[in-house]
């Protein structure tokens, strides 16, 4: 499946069916997880294919989702060390294992804040200075949805998302892109704007300035003061980047990551990195 149709198809599942993911299709994840960790800044990540299938259903409880996800017996994570762009690395490397599960039929989830880090840390082996950052179960969706589901879904208004005049500018954070104008990028741009972010927030602001794309993080103020060292809308930064080169690339469309701020004209949106077209 194309990976533009499957960024299309993505979408959260927190109730899991009985059915195994075959042994087959969890070697073919295991390898993805651990082949696919090259990330725009070099962080070095690892990843795990986490097996909780043969635990008693106490037990499971152990690492905690605290009720959000049902019925789970697998569960992508990943470590990564505490540094500088850490979290955009790691939102990028694992948005790839999310959209590998889904070419591969499978469900997945993010999990940024409703999970128990220690229980899965444990299970990851945590080792110096490393952090657990976020997880997703991955397993066959069931046809039904718990209330808990329902609730989270109308809470974070996750069937919206920012129409395209608030995410996307030409030259400065004022003057809003126009599709007919974001040509060859309208659709990486909205592969972007359609991508998961924590809360559905939406947090990044991408300004195109002579035929460059410039990534600005707009925070929402005391967002991230609950998590620590764990940025979630660094994470979300990430996930945009994750979704423009893919689709970019699938379009035959050459570019590069790279830090060089431009110094438009952006409010208070943090500067993170530009995509600068090589054409």
């Amino acid at each position: 499946m194309a990976t533009i149709e499957v960024i299309k198809r993505r979408t959260s599942c927190r109730v899991y069916s009985d059915k195994g993911i075959d042994k087959d299709k969890r070697e073919e994840l295991r390898e993805f997880l651990a082949a696919h960790t090259d990330a725009p800044f070099t962080s070095m990540i690892r990843f795990q294919l986490l097996d909780f299938s043969g635990v008693e259903t106490l037990d499971i409880k152990a690492p905690g989702t605290y009720g959000v996800i049902k019925g789970a017996k697998y569960f992508m994570a990943g470590a990564v060390g505490n540094h500088a762009k850490a979290m955009e690395d790691y939102g990028y490397c694992m948005e790839k294992n999310i959209l590998k599960a889904t070419a591969m039929g499978l469900g997945t989830c993010w999990l940024g804040g409703t999970f128990s880090r220690s229980g899965f840390g444990a299970r990851m082996g945590l080792v110096n200075d490393e952090l657990l950052p976020a997880i997703s179960p991955v397993g066959y969706s069931s046809n039904k949805r718990s209330i808990v589901d329902r609730l989270f879904r109308l809470s974070a208004g996750s069937d919206k998302r920012k129409p395209w005049h608030e995410l996307f500018f030409a030259g400065n954070i004022r003057t809003p892109l126009q599709r007919e104008s974001s040509s060859p990028y309208e659709t990486p741009l909205e592969c972007v704007r359609i991508g998961p972010s924590a809360s559905n927030k939406q947090p990044w602001r991408i300004i195109k300035d002579r035929g460059n794309l410039h990534f600005y993080l707009s925070r929402t103020p005391g967002y991230n003061a609950v998590f620590g060292d764990i940025k979630m809308q660094n994470i979300d930064m990430g996930i945009a980047m994750c979704h423009f080169e893919l689709s970019a690339r699938e379009l035959g469309l050459k570019g590069a990551w790279n830090v060089a701020d431009p110094r438009v004209q952006a409010g208070d949106a943090e500067y993170i990195v530009s995509w600068i077209d090589n054409e």
